[in-house]
């Protein structure tokens, strides 16, 4: 493998926050709770199920907590394809990268099983591994996954950068100790990104391109 591209997935590689917001609301509503418009649950999301959901709910409940998670992962188990679907350029740059021999890879703090249900459905045989939230494994920041990543046969840290739109992303990158691009048409905030000091920080699915399919790199 020349080079080997670790992607988030939410924000990054797909828009998701249409499907998201569409679960999140029907189970908050389903339980009595006030719902929020997608650009509230824009800022919920990236620390995986739990956390949007405690971000959501507007005062804790030891009781209803469980049960709108609950629902909210059946909601979303069997409607996230309605609202789920690759930024444009996406699938033509992995194509490329793919063509050349990079390593692909995703590592997300969404439930392990949506992870790979998405990657299955959206990018079918490009990403290898996929790594999603697991029971007993630290969700990003902790670098826990991205270094199982880099254990893999192909991979190295030497040769390895992550692509992400989170502060996390950026810090689990740091934490492994392998370079990051930070990308801003997902979630977070570019200023907040930059913070970070990512090796670049680009506003556009062309500019990431530019930058991974130079052959200077």
């Amino acid at each position: 493998m020349s080079k080997g591209w670790i992607f988030d997935l939410d924000g990054t590689l797909v828009d998701s926050l249409p499907g998201i917001a569409a679960s999140l609301n029907a189970a908050l509503a389903a339980h009595g709770q006030p719902v929020h418009e997608a650009k509230a649950v824009r800022t919920f999301i990236g620390d995986g199920a739990e956390m949007l959901v405690r971000r959501a709910l507007r005062r804790e409940d030891a009781d209803v907590f469980p049960r709108v998670l609950q629902t909210f992962r059946e909601h979303y188990a069997a409607h996230w394809s309605s609202g789920t679907t690759p930024y444009e350029g996406i699938p033509e740059l992995l194509e490329k990268l793919r063509a050349r021999g990079d390593g692909l890879a995703v590592l997300s703090n969404k439930p392990h099983a949506f992870t790979m249900t998405i990657v299955d459905e959206l990018f079918p045989g490009v990403f290898c591994p996929v790594i999603g939230q697991r029971a007993g494994i630290p969700h990003k920041p902790d670098p826990t996954g991205l270094w199982e990543i880099l254990r893999t046969p192909g991979w190295s840290a030497e040769s390895a950068m992550m692509i992400g739109d989170s502060v996390m992303d950026l810090q689990t990158a740091h934490a492994a100790g392998i370079g990051a691009i930070a990308v801003t048409w997902g979630y977070h905030d570019r200023a907040a990104l930059v913070v970070e000091k990512p090796a670049s920080a680009v506003e556009r699915v062309e500019e990431l391109a530019a930058l991974l399919l130079d052959t200077r790199r």
